[in-house]
């Protein structure tokens, strides 16, 4: 059998391209924001119209594009960065390929506005589906203007496939920051529907890092510099008291270059080993600088994952110089066996002159052998003598000596279950007998069903109760994490939150629900903002669902949890006066019976 091959079409060609290249909005803006960068701007700006679906534009003060090169930059493979293969082992610009203007342009409609200095007028060039529709001369400013509208208009099944506005407008955050944390000399300026995002002046890397996740930042970082052969790293790392549940705000750079590395993020992690609680993560912002040879960043299409010729000695002084700066800076404790803390002079004294020698007054008849206490030294209280002591214990009956029936052995069996109707094991399970055998509830799946069912009954029928805070809780949050508040502020306020004040980066709460104690709202909030994030759908019923599920998983009762007799038989009665008590909100069973055929099978009977 012979098949006769052919060669795509052009705009084929760019489509299957596009797949690859152009996943969500995201990629869209990540590869105009970084072709702005090589273009040498100092100013670039982002707006942002649906989540990216409507509209992506990135405006720059760069160098701008000749009417032959604006032309020629939407055809496959055709770049200015590499010359040879060789080329790719020494690269010092963000976009090589050549594939992102054409892949883009094949399934969306691309409008350019370029000029450079020495023109007196730019080119404007619009294409739709990688055809070209005009291309004119026109008055406009040094720099590129390019404009993307109508993302996957050709492809409805892709388009199909986007997800909510919420969460594409996430990813599109985390590619705006991954770039402006890597380039603070450059001025960004994101603007979504109209409404500013972001506006970052050129600063410093601190400044940088401070402006884009908020204020309260600053007292979190702890610096890192290193110098070495094979390895510059430098950046910032959190101190462990500010770690956070969420795997936010962690990030690497490696020659000016976001990537993802499961192996470098456990080196970071292992730093920290002995100074986090379990279950949180560090944030850090750190800078790698290697040698172009050593690396490879062609091995993925989106050029976040790196290929390291040396990983081994890279995990070493990374592990080793975050372990230093956090010992340097006494962030991690220190053991010093030749110092006595009792002899440390406090920092309020320590400069401070004396105005006068203490008066020493000495007893010089004071004589420790003596049997008889000094004349001189008088007690506040006198004792009375008391003669007859012996009859203070003249009504007192000795008891007959008890006889303890337990032995060695039946220690053994002293955690026998009593004549109650449930019981607690390992801090875990409640067991309960059953007509037909044994029943074993999971108490925390089981807390999250109860729960669940409340919070979705509380935001779709009736409100919550709430409980009024002494003084208002003052919590810190990203910009983003603001945004997100301000969006679902009802649906959180019918869980029985209340809100006094929501700034840029602060949030201020007057009430919380009657379930929780006030240590318990940031970590609460975090995991629910987190899951929202993450797993929010478009409909507005489904979303309540995800911030009913996240806030019965945060506030049900954890594994380990001792729990009195009253509260096993309230957990036992609530879940089963549940709509679905089998399954907790996520799909895991609430419990398991075992039948009395099953523990005689255990016996031989």
């Amino acid at each position: 059998m012979c098949i006769r091959d052919r060669l795509l079409p052009d705009h084929v060609a760019n489509q299957i391209a596009a797949g690859e290249v152009v996943q969500r909005p995201a990629s869209v803006v990540k590869e105009l924001l970084e072709n702005a960068i090589d273009a040498g701007a100092t100013s670039i700006k982002l707006l942002i119209k649906d989540a990216g679906k409507v509209l992506i534009q990135v405006i720059d003060n760069g160098k701008g594009m000749s009417e032959t090169d604006a032309r020629f930059c939407f055809e496959r493979h055709a770049t200015s960065k590499i010359k040879s293969a060789e080329d790719l082992f020494n690269l010092q610009t963000k976009g090589f390929r050549g594939e992102a203007l054409a892949s883009i342009a094949a399934i969306a409609h691309v409008e350019l506005k370029t000029k450079q200095e020495n023109q007196e007028l730019g080119t404007c060039l619009k294409i739709e589906g990688s055809k070209i529709q005009s291309q004119e001369l026109v008055s406009t400013p040094k720099g590129t203007s390019i404009a993307v509208k109508n993302l996957f208009y050709n492809i409805p099944a892709r388009r199909n496939f986007l997800k909510s506005n919420t969460v594409e407008s996430r990813h599109i955050n985390d590619e705006f920051q991954r770039v402006a944390l890597v380039h603070p000399s450059i001025d960004f300026s994101m603007y979504h529907n109209d409404s500013e995002v972001y506006r970052l002046n050129v600063s410093n890397l601190r400044q940088r890092i401070v402006a884009v996740f908020g204020k309260k930042t600053n007292e979190k970082l702890v610096p890192i510099d290193e110098t070495t052969d094979v390895l510059n790293l430098s950046g910032f790392v959190s101190k462990p008291e500010f770690a956070k549940k969420k795997r936010g705000e962690q990030f690497f750079f490696v020659n000016n270059r976001f990537i993802k590395s499961p192996y470098l993020h456990h080196a970071v992690a292992n730093a920290f080993d002995g100074l986090l609680a379990s279950g949180y993560h560090p944030s850090y912002f750190l800078y790698l600088t290697v040698p172009t040879n050593t690396i490879d960043i062609n091995i993925h299409p989106t050029k976040t994952e790196i290929k390291f010729d040396n990983e081994k000695i890279l995990y070493a002084i990374i592990r080793s110089t975050v372990k230093h700066s956090l010992g340097q800076y006494n962030v991690a404790p220190a053991l010093d066996f030749n110092r006595d803390s009792t002899l440390d002079v406090p920092y309020d004294f320590k400069d401070k002159k004396i105005d006068r020698e203490p008066n020493i007054s000495i007893d010089r008849n004071f004589n420790p052998f003596k049997t008889e206490v000094q004349k001189n030294i008088q007690f506040p209280y006198k004792r009375e003598k008391t003669t007859d002591w012996e009859s203070l214990y003249t009504d007192i009956e000795s008891p007959e000596p008890q006889v303890s029936l337990k032995t060695d052995e039946n220690q053994l069996f002293s955690d026998t279950i009593p004549a109650n109707k449930t019981h607690q094991i390992h801090g875990k399970y409640i067991i309960s007998t059953i007509k037909s055998g044994l029943i074993y509830i999971n108490q925390n799946l089981a807390h999250q069903r109860i729960l669940y069912e409340e919070y979705l009954e509380n935001i779709t029928v009736k409100e919550a109760m709430s409980q009024q805070l002494l003084f208002p809780l003052e919590i810190n949050f990203s910009k983003d994490d603001i945004n997100l508040i301000r969006e679902i502020k009802p649906d959180i306020e019918s869980t029985g939150f209340l809100f006094d004040k929501i700034d840029k980066e602060t949030l201020i709460i007057k009430g919380i629900p009657t379930t929780i104690n006030e240590s318990q709202v940031t970590i609460i909030l975090e995991q629910l903002l987190d899951d929202i994030k993450n797993e929010i759908p478009e409909t507005s019923f489904s979303q309540l669902d995800i911030m009913a599920k996240s806030l019965a998983k945060s506030m049900a009762i954890k594994t380990g949890t001792q729990l009195t007799l009253e509260e096993q038989e309230n957990i036992v009665e609530r879940l089963f006066s549940c709509k679905e008590p089998n399954h907790s909100p996520y799909g895991k069973p609430t419990f398991i019976t075992i039948d009395i055929q099953e523990i005689d099978k255990k016996f031989g009977l």
